[in-house]
């Protein structure tokens, strides 16, 4: 898929015999997932038929998955959505693929390294590389104070950065 494009789930099983898929989803919640008509596995597109949620899961129907071995063969791949059918974000949040590629400085501008992935969890943590090596953030309060996914940099405090640095 192109930029215009996001992961948001992955495929973990078929689920009962009629084609549905259970997949983990990959956003804040699987009730992201029930508004969209149309995801891509592998660049083939596929309509949205149905959409359950439970938790961190959700159950999807697709068309043209009809049967538990049509369902097998997407265990394990990601499901892609295209950005302009997902919900819009409130001030303060950002999709990960905005945030990798992003260099981060802290407040005085000196460049700390450039984030290459980003590990959700209850508080995220970044992993930069800089100068070859790998440093991981937790992102705690007080830690990122500025983030401007326009200009691709994310400003830190100093101070909290190394605090919690690992």
């Amino acid at each position: 898929m192109d930029v215009s494009s996001l992961t948001v789930a992955a495929v973990l099983k078929p689920q009962g015999i009629r084609g549905e898929i259970k997949v983990k989803a990959l956003t804040d919640s699987a009730d992201d997932l029930k508004n969209l008509k149309k995801i891509f596995i592998d660049g083939e597109q596929y309509s949205v038929l149905s959409v359950r949620a439970a938790g961190e899961f959700a159950y999807l129907t697709l068309r043209g998955i009809a049967d538990r071995n049509a369902a097998e063969l997407l265990r394990g791949k990601e499901m892609q959505a295209l950005r302009s059918d997902l919900p819009q974000l409130p001030d303060g949040r950002y999709y990960i693929a905005d945030l990798t590629g992003c260099t981060v400085v802290n407040e005085r501008g000196d460049r700390l390294g450039e984030v290459i992935y980003v590990t959700p969890a209850k508080t995220d943590v970044y992993t930069l590389l800089s100068n070859g090596k790998e440093i991981n953030f937790a992102a705690a309060d007080g830690v990122i104070t500025e983030v401007d996914v326009a200009a691709k940099k994310i400003t830190v405090n100093g101070k909290r950065f190394r605090e919690v640095s690992l």
